[in-house]
């Protein structure tokens, strides 16, 4: 049975606009003293939403820890005090300026369990409505469709890389969805 770690002390080094850093003093296994960094993130809603012609709808947009542009899903974190469900359905029109019809949540992933609590949330975004986007002031977004068939030989080729973008997409053709 895996050794369960007890937590001594435990404070926030790090405070940042998207996430925090809390040192944990624990005792580890053979009773050693250790330090674990853990990334503390609300959450985020990663979103597949499906176009009535089965395309789906992608961003485009730089980050800067890979120095690139990259294809990814939409998606975002959740406020405090804001259900995921919320998170998802405000991201969809912020990022895409689609409303969704029909939303179905699909399956919760913790993405970096050793070192970050973060939740991500996916949801299928059906029947959807056009509008006008919402992005942040320092966002430059550009929308991406494609066909299911393409963004999972992206994925194959390592053309597309992003971690939520792989987990959606081959989740949502594993199940029927795309």
């Amino acid at each position: 049975m895996a050794y369960e770690e007890k937590t001594l002390e435990s404070d926030i080094v790090y405070k940042g606009k998207i996430f925090d850093i809390r040192r944990d003093k624990i005792i580890a296994v053979n009773d050693k003293i250790s330090y674990r960094d853990i990334v503390v993130h609300g959450g985020a809603a990663v979103l597949i939403p499906i176009t009535e012609d089965g395309k789906i709808v992608f961003v485009k947009q730089w980050r800067q820890a890979l120095k690139r542009q990259v294809i990814e899903l939409p998606a975002g974190k959740v406020d405090p005090g804001e259900s995921f469900e919320d998170a998802a359905k405000r991201e969809l029109r912020e990022e895409t300026g689609y409303s969704a019809g029909r939303m179905v949540k699909l399956f919760r992933m913790a993405p970096c369990v050793g070192y970050s609590e973060e939740i991500l949330e996916f949801y299928a975004c059906h029947n959807l409505s056009p509008g006008k986007t919402d992005f942040d002031e320092t966002e430059d977004i550009d929308i991406v469709q494609m066909a299911p068939d393409e963004v999972i030989r992206r994925i194959m080729s390592g053309n597309i890389e992003d971690g939520k973008t792989v987990a959606g997409v081959l989740f949502a053709r594993s199940a029927g969805i795309i």
